[in-house]
C-alpha cells in the first residue's frame, strides 16, 4: 500500500551555471522541481512507499519529469494531456550571492496541470494511503486545480487517510485575500497543517500577539489559535532560522535548525515536510518526526536542485549530532 500521497505541479527548472546571469547563459541546467514531488522525493529517498498525482503534457518534456521522479523512487500517477497545445510549466532559477540575492522568473500560464479535473485523478490511490498532501500552490493554479485540490483531500479524508497541507503561500499566484478565501475552503478537509509563520500573518492575519497564552511565543499562540478555530489534528509552524514547533494533543514541541552550508536552498520546505511524513508514516512520534524533517532539510540545502536526495543513515547522523535536537 502506498504511505503518502502528494498532489500538485512539477515543472522543470532551468538555471544557468553558478555566477552567471540568465541574459548571457549559454547554457542551462535542467532538473524537475514542485513542491509536492519535492516532498514524495524526500520521503521515497527516506524509504517510504510515495506517489505522485498530476497532470502533464503526452509530450517528451512531461516523459522527462516523470523519468526523472522514478528515478528517486516515487510512483508517478500522471493523467497525460494529448492536447497538442498541451505544455509543462518551466521556471527559470539564477543563483546569486549577496547582495544581488537570487532570482525566480516562472513561465507555467496554460500549463496541462490548470485543466486537471478530479475524475483524471487516481483518487483511490489517496484514499488508500496513509497519508496525502498537497499544498497551497495548486489551488491557486487555476479554478479547475483548485476543485480538484478540494475533491481529493475530501475523500481522501473520508477514506481515512490523514490529509496534509502546507500553505505555501507564493504571492506571484494570488492576493493574500483570495489565498486566504481558498485556504479557508480547504480547511475543512485538512487534518494536519504546515504554515510558515510569515506565511500565517500575511494570509491568515495570524501574528500570534495575543494576550492568550501568555507563557508561549508567537508561533506557539498562532498554531494554538489555528488548531482551535479549525480543529486541526497537527499544526507545525515553521521559523526559518528559529526552527519549528509542533501543536499535537494540546502539546507544544519544539525543533532547532540543523547548521548546514547552503548550497541550493530552494525545496528545503518541501524537505522538511517530506522528512516529517516519512518518520510519522513508518510510527514515529511527533517529536522524532521533527527532528527528522530538519535534519532532512538541513542535508537538502547541501544538494543542488530541488529534490532532497537524501539517506536515512545521513538523516540519523544529523539527528544524532549535537546540532541541534527537541527543546522542549
Amino acid at each position: 500500500m502506498t504511505e503518502i500521497v502528494t498532489f500538485g505541479e512539477t515543472m522543470l527548472r532551468l538555471s544557468p551555471p553558478t555566477g552567471e546571469r540568465l541574459s548571457t547563459a549559454r547554457t542551462l541546467d535542467a532538473r524537475a522541481g514542485g513542491a509536492e514531488s519535492n516532498v514524495a522525493v524526500a520521503a521515497a529517498s527516506l524509504g517510504v512507499d510515495a506517489t505522485w498525482l498530476s497532470k502533464l503534457p503526452e509530450s517528451p518534456l512531461g516523459e522527462r519529469v516523470v523519468r526523472e521522479l522514478r528515478s528517486h523512487g516515487v510512483e508517478p500517477a500522471v493523467a497525460w494531456d494529448d492536447d497538442p497545445d498541451a505544455r509543462l510549466g518551466t521556471y527559470y532559477l539564477e543563483p546569486g550571492g549577496e547582495p544581488r540575492g537570487t532570482d525566480v522568473i516562472y513561465d507555467r500560464t496554460g500549463a496541462s496541470i490548470t485543466t486537471v479535473s478530479p475524475d483524471e485523478l487516481a483518487v483511490g490511490r489517496a484514499e488508500a494511503a496513509n497519508y496525502c498532501h498537497t499544498s497551497g500552490i495548486t489551488p491557486a493554479l487555476s479554478t479547475a486545480a483548485a476543485e480538484a485540490t478540494r475533491t481529493l483531500l475530501e475523500r481522501a479524508r473520508a477514506a481515512g487517510t490523514t490529509t496534509v497541507f502546507d500553505l505555501n503561500y507564493r504571492r506571484k499566484l494570488w492576493s493574500p485575500a483570495a489565498a486566504r478565501e481558498g485556504f479557508r475552503e480547504l480547511f475543512p478537509e485538512v487534518d494536519v497543517l504546515v504554515a510558515a509563520q510569515r506565511d500565517a500573518a500575511t494570509v491568515l492575519d495570524r501574528d500570534g500577539e495575543t494576550d492568550d497564552h501568555p507563557g508561549d511565543s508567537p508561533a506557539a499562540r498562532v498554531a494554538r489559535g489555528l488548531a482551535a478555530d479549525h480543529d486541526f489534528e497537527t499544526v507545525i509552524v515553521t521559523r526559518g532560522d528559529e526552527g519549528a514547533l509542533a501543536l499535537h494533543d494540546g502539546t507544544v514541541t519544539r525543533q532547532p535548525v540543523y547548521e548546514a552550508e547552503t548550497l541550493d536552498a530552494i525545496g528545503t520546505g518541501d524537505a522538511f515536510v517530506g522528512g516529517y511524513l516519512a518518520k510519522r508514516a513508518r510510527g514515529g512520534d511527533v517529536e522524532t518526526a521533527l527532528s527528522w524533517a530538519a535534519a532532512t532539510a538541513a542535508l537538502k540545502r547541501t544538494v543542488a536542485g530541488d529534490l532532497a536526495v537524501v539517506t536515512p543513515e545521513e538523516v540519523r547522523s544529523v539527528v544524532a549530532s549535537d546540532g541541534g535536537g527537541i527543546d522542549r
